[in-house]
């Protein structure tokens, strides 16, 4: 196994573990969004934050624009940890990041996860219509606004928001270019969380993630907005772990 992987970061070797749990962030963010997790793990789950180019300690790296470009790279840096049975998590733009890491996976080392745990994400199969990454640096941040992710303090530092509005334009970028394949549903279940006031994701988008699955399927809502995640980590833990509880 690779020591000091740029691509995980928070990540604490859990020799007791015999799953383990990738984790892709929403736009933006870095896999500190992740760091409280293993409290609230049990011992037989590794929690691995995967860290992107250009956040974080990666700041000075190009941030990748569009999925395809970022797959690739990623798979190939993660392989290493694969050796344990393994699941993905992620939110946001995480959760199509963890689709297509899947379906890589599948078709070119036929591996697959043992689960695909997706929220605040409607299917891929649907197009993101919105060319947010396109609008000038105005509309860009005053659109920001109406997301609720980034803090009023930070929207109002113009230093650190122009470290930040490149890494979001880019993320975005990699939501609003993102072309679906069509693919055989994944053998793995998937299990969907959002919050019930996420204006970003309707039903209909949540229930179509269940086309991409052969296998068993349940969608979850928790009180919250888009990002419902960051105050019922706790309750959303425990619904993974309960999916997960055939493998302790």
């Amino acid at each position: 196994m690779i020591e000091n992987n740029q691509w995980l970061t928070c990540y604490k070797p859990n020799p007791k573990a015999h799953v383990r749990i990738f984790c892709f962030p929403y736009a933006g963010s870095g896999g500190s969004v992740f760091r409280t997790w293993a409290a609230d793990l049990p011992t037989w789950i590794e929690v691995c934050p995967v860290q992107l180019p250009g956040r974080e300690n990666r700041i000075q790296e190009k941030s990748f624009e569009t999925i395809k470009e970022l797959i690739t790279p990623a798979a190939e840096a993660l392989m290493p940890y694969f050796d344990l049975p393994f699941v993905f998590f992620g939110h946001s733009m995480g959760a199509w990041i963890a689709y297509e890491m899947a379906c890589y996976l599948r078709e070119n080392i036929n591996l697959i996860p043992k689960h695909l745990f997706v929220s605040g994400r409607y299917a891929p199969d649907i197009a993101d219509s919105q060319r947010l990454h396109l609008l000038s640096e105005k509309d860009f941040k005053q659109q920001l606004k109406t997301y609720n992710g980034t803090p009023s303090a930070v929207l109002q530092h113009e230093e650190l928001m122009q470290i930040i509005v490149p890494i979001l334009r880019a993320d975005f970028s990699v939501c609003e270019t993102y072309l679906y394949t069509p693919r055989e549903a994944l053998e793995c279940p998937i299990s969907v969380f959002s919050g019930k006031d996420d204006h970003i994701v309707n039903e209909e988008g949540l229930y179509a993630w269940k086309k991409h699955t052969s296998n068993e399927f349940r969608i979850e809502i928790f009180p919250g907005d888009h990002f419902f995640l960051r105050n019922v980590q706790k309750d959303l833990i425990r619904s993974i772990v309960s999916d997960l509880g055939r493998y302790e």
